[in-house]
């Protein structure tokens, strides 16, 4: 499904490269309607993404944030906003139509990793985090070959240009993706109906995590106890604030500025305007797949290190662009290495669900907020920094991403300390626990050695 939800979004820079911005005589910053279709995306995070939370709360997930429900909001409904894209005569309908599909498939991200943080453990979040980001990754990857296909054998087919064949074949891919998430999306342990998980299955889904310290996996109430424990933790704050920032990390390849950079300088034909990206993308997805995978191979599951190494690559893809008289080949090299700011997307969701493994409730909340705050940000960003008018340079992007590297490190270490000294005060509350228990225990068995030696010295002094 979220390869669905990708193929989709790149799909519009795809076709704004390969005719659309001709036909439907766009200009200026029109193109940039990524931040209409973020802040639709925004609005639907407080909505769609909080059903399963409150659901969660209740105790009705398994009707609100079921198989059907996620397939018919990521795929289903998007299948016909699909077929009308293609259709459409000015840019009005396309800001329409991204403003009602954000909306729909506004769950698809944080609700599945609320889901594989309720069936996996920390030591295993990673590699399952990264084969998820990975798999919406690779539907940017598709896009581009499949609009470069399309344009070369269907441009013009039935009267139709290349871009607007895109749009249909992409419906038609999503219809039996929808199928298979109806079919397999699996729910939580405790209330999944899945098909193919025995009975036994699900109750060792279950005690496998149980077994697991400081993991909770019950259901609670919906309450404002709720709301004062997770404003009165540093969780929901430095999470939101970590991913509002490292998610603008990503503005290179959200914003196809390679596409645009090729387009504007000239001397490409679109085919190649459409490939050429898919680059970036492919090291993005291994560098996502790498990493993720190796902290979970930590003993201590550290999840830092890989925004460390998005951000720096990140300041170093933006001093090789910002320096214009570098060479081409330089600047391609800049932007296939910007994929590695991909990388921390799914790391730092897997950091959240294990920071807030011992809460069920606030981990459900800390990840839709996440979410939410970076689209928030992301509905004004791309304007300001990133406008289609500052093709092919984007100097205001460059210095905005090298910017947004270093506040990426700042709050990244925020994070890290903060967890840290948390668990180095549980750790202390828990010694002092075993401390005062042994203490207790030392004192029971010293008055119950007093009681021993008084009644024997009665039956003694009795027996005289």
């Amino acid at each position: 499904m979220y390869f669905s939800n990708y193929l989709d979004r790149s799909n519009v820079s795809n076709a704004y490269v390969s005719g659309m911005r001709e036909e439907l005589h766009m200009y200026g910053t029109q193109f940039n309607v990524g931040p209409l279709l973020a802040q639709s995306d925004a609005t639907g995070r407080t909505t769609s993404d909080l059903v399963p939370v409150y659901a969660d709360c209740v105790g009705c997930l398994d009707i609100l944030a079921s198989p059907l429900y996620l397939s018919y909001v990521s795929a289903v409904y998007p299948d016909g906003v699909h077929h009308s894209t293609s259709a459409v005569t000015n840019v009005q309908q396309i800001y329409a139509i991204r403003f009602f599909q954000g909306i729909a498939e506004s769950s698809t991200f944080v609700g599945t990793h609320y889901i594989l943080g309720s069936w996996y453990k920390p030591g295993e979040l990673g590699k399952r985090s990264g084969i998820f980001t990975s798999s919406g990754l690779i539907g940017t990857l598709f896009s581009g070959v499949l609009q470069a296909a399309v344009y070369t054998h269907l441009n013009g087919v039935a009267g139709r240009s290349g871009w607007r064949w895109l749009f249909i074949i992409d419906g038609i891919i999503t219809m039996p993706i929808a199928l298979y998430g109806f079919l397999m999306f699996p729910d939580v342990p405790t209330t999944t109906k899945a098909f193919y998980l025995s009975e036994e299955e699900r109750l060792l889904s279950c005690e496998r995590l149980e077994s697991e310290k400081d993991k909770d996996i019950n259901h609670g109430h919906l309450s404002w106890g709720l709301v004062r424990r997770i404003l009165g933790r540093w969780r929901w704050y430095a999470c939101s604030l970590l991913f509002a920032v490292s998610g603008e990390t990503e503005s290179f390849g959200s914003n196809n500025l390679m596409g645009q950079w090729l387009k504007a300088i000239g001397g490409f034909t679109v085919p190649q305007i459409d490939y050429y990206p898919s680059g970036m993308t492919a090291f993005a997805i291994v560098s996502t797949l790498v990493c993720a995978t190796w902290t979970d191979a930590t003993k201590s599951r550290a999840r830092w290190p890989v925004l460390v190494y998005m951000a720096i690559s990140g300041i170093v893809a933006s001093i090789c662009i910002l320096v214009w008289s570098s060479p081409i080949g330089l600047k391609f090299f800049a932007y296939y290495l910007a994929g590695a700011t991909y990388a921390g997307q799914a790391t730092t969701f897997a950091w959240a669900n294990q920071i807030c493994a011992d809460d069920h409730q606030e981990r459900a909340v800390v990840l839709a907020s996440m979410n939410m705050w970076n689209n928030v940000v992301n509905a004004w960003w791309p304007l300001v920094f990133y406008p289609a008018t500052d093709a092919p340079r984007f100097t205001k992007g460059m210095w905005a991403m090298i910017g947004t590297c270093i506040a990426t490190l700042l709050v990244t270490w925020l994070v890290w300390y903060l967890e840290r000294r948390e668990k180095r005060d549980k750790a202390r509350h828990e010694r002092e626990e075993a401390e005062e228990k042994g203490s207790r225990k030392s004192r029971d068995v010293d008055e119950k050695s007093v009681k021993s030696q008084a009644v024997s010295s009665r039956r003694s002094h009795e027996s005289a």
